[in-house]
């Protein structure tokens, strides 16, 4: 069976406007608008915003690690890893067994896994999620259902030791130090 058939006309194809030449008469008359290009694709649907340069549909299984430079909505089902430098959607329709490591997390459908946000998790009422979070700032609205263990602080602000190095000659002075007062 041929893909296409060189004795029938493509119907979809645009005939190619050749540019009209120009003469002299014409260069004091006003300026032409040109007509704008089609559009490369469709207009995103409302499910979801336009500013979301990554979409993952229902319907869509996905197993691995991901990693989004923007923002990404997922309404469908994914297994292993997401990070983004940006908002996370997980749309009503979506299953995520996943880490989710982001700026801010949306969670609308479910999830099994660890988040970690650095600015702000929002679990809305139809979301359900399974696993511990780690955030500054938590919004669980009423009627969505959490389980695990909730940090209230950003993860690169988490305590750290503080190890001082002291010489072997301040150690031996403070341990004799020590035995006179005791």
């Amino acid at each position: 069976m041929a893909l296409f058939n060189s004795k029938e006309p493509d119907k979809n194809v645009r005939p190619v406007e050749t540019p009209k030449p120009v003469t002299p008469s014409m260069t004091n008359s006003a300026p032409v608008a040109a007509e704008p290009p089609p559009p490369a694709r469709p207009a995103p649907s409302p499910a979801h915003a336009p500013e979301t340069r990554a979409y993952l549909d229902r319907g869509s299984k996905i197993s691995g690690k991901l990693f989004f430079e923007g923002p990404v909505r997922i309404d469908g089902q994914v297994d292993g890893e997401i990070s983004a430098s940006d908002e996370v959607t997980i749309g009503e329709t979506a299953i995520v067994t996943a880490q989710v490591k982001a700026v801010s997390v949306v969670v609308s459908g479910k999830i099994s896994g660890d988040i970690i946000a650095s600015k702000r998790i929002e679990i809305r009422p139809t979301a359900r999620v399974f696993g511990n979070l780690t955030t500054p700032a938590l919004a669980v609205m009423e009627g969505a259902l959490f389980e695990g263990h909730c940090t209230m602080r950003a993860e690169s602000v988490r305590e750290e030791r503080k190890v001082t190095p002291i010489s072997k000659d301040e150690r031996v002075a403070q341990v004799a130090a020590n035995q006179k007062q005791a």
